[in-house]
């Protein structure tokens, strides 16, 4: 295919977004490049995404190596010019989902709305595979993602599978419902409030379904399809089953949501707090040898957080 590259329209830690206009047919197409000699997440993104067809995720396009001057991977991909998801409705982002988990078999390992794009009918399209991989069981790779979507036991350094998508998508809910990503706020201002607030929500909603501490309880995908906040279409703007949603919301992790959560106001905060920097850098720490996390359980109120050398 030939094509010209034109305005850069989104940036990420290691390649960069362009849209582009096909010669032949004028269509305007997206380029995500990056130089060849750390391509290698787009080389495995451009070969994921090369396997699918499904109208709920990014078209594939091609891929081809170009010098300008240094050599570069380029992955041209469908555009989707209406940008990133922020509030359009989580149906399509689950169909997206059913199909990638249980047609391809494939974790997609960073759900969140910067990764959902919006197509030129307005349907949500699930994108950017660079941290996805194949769900095997006895294959065991480094923790890859967003750190403030991960679940538990992303955390903990176990298995990252499909349940780990599903508790990205209540993440996502919430980022969708309150216009801001989650734990970010109130007293939970960086991601590593993820860590001390994670798994209490009951079980109330499409939230509770994913939202779920033990990986086993989550819904699927097909389950979550049938529940009644997907199938539902109301007339007026609906409020969250968990009373999410509040005259003036001040964090997405306050008490109203977290009911199960019990906390005096003098609580002292536990000694990794104060080096959550270090310790949130060992939960995203993608491509090279991992120190895998442990989360020790000092009753139901706390989770702290060890490397394996403390």
């Amino acid at each position: 295919m030939n094509w010209t590259r034109e305005k850069a329209i989104g940036h990420g830690s290691s390649a960069t977004v362009y849209a582009a206009t096909c010669q032949e047919s004028g269509e305007t197409i997206a380029v995500k490049s990056a130089e060849f000699h750390q391509s290698e997440f787009l080389q495995r993104e451009a070969k994921l995404l090369s396997s699918m067809n499904s109208p709920y995720v990014i078209g594939y396009r091609g891929c081809e190596v170009t010098k300008e001057p240094l050599a570069t991977y380029n992955l041209l991909m469908e555009y989707a010019p209406y940008g990133t998801l922020a509030d359009v409705a989580a149906k399509t982002i689950l169909l997206g989902l059913e199909y990638v988990h249980n047609s391809k078999g494939i974790a997609h390992c960073d759900v969140k709305g910067r990764n959902v794009l919006v197509g030129v009918n307005g349907e949500a399209k699930i994108a950017d595979f660079g941290c996805a991989k194949r769900v095997e069981p006895e294959l065991t790779e480094p923790v890859r993602g967003t750190p403030a979507f991960m679940a538990p036991e992303v955390a903990r350094g176990e298995r990252q599978g499909k349940e780990s998508d599903i508790w990205a998508l209540g993440c996502t809910v919430i980022e969708m419902v309150t216009g801001s990503p989650p734990w970010v706020g109130g007293d939970s201002t960086d991601p590593v409030s993820v860590l001390y607030r994670v798994g209490y929500m009951g079980d109330k909603g499409l939230l509770g379904k994913c939202l779920r501490r033990d990986a086993k309880e989550r819904w699927t995908a097909t389950q979550l399809l049938n529940h009644p906040f997907v199938t539902t279409k109301p007339s007026t703007e609906p409020e969250l089953e968990t009373g999410l949603v509040t005259n003036s919301p001040t964090s997405v992790t306050d008490q109203m949501f977290w009911r199960s959560v019990e906390e005096e106001e003098d609580q002292e905060r536990p000694s990794w707090w104060e080096c959550h920097e270090e310790r949130i850098g060992v939960l995203s720490w993608i491509g090279q040898a991992v120190v895998d996390p442990t989360w020790d359980m000092d009753g139901e109120d706390w989770i702290t957080v060890r490397r394996n050398n403390d």
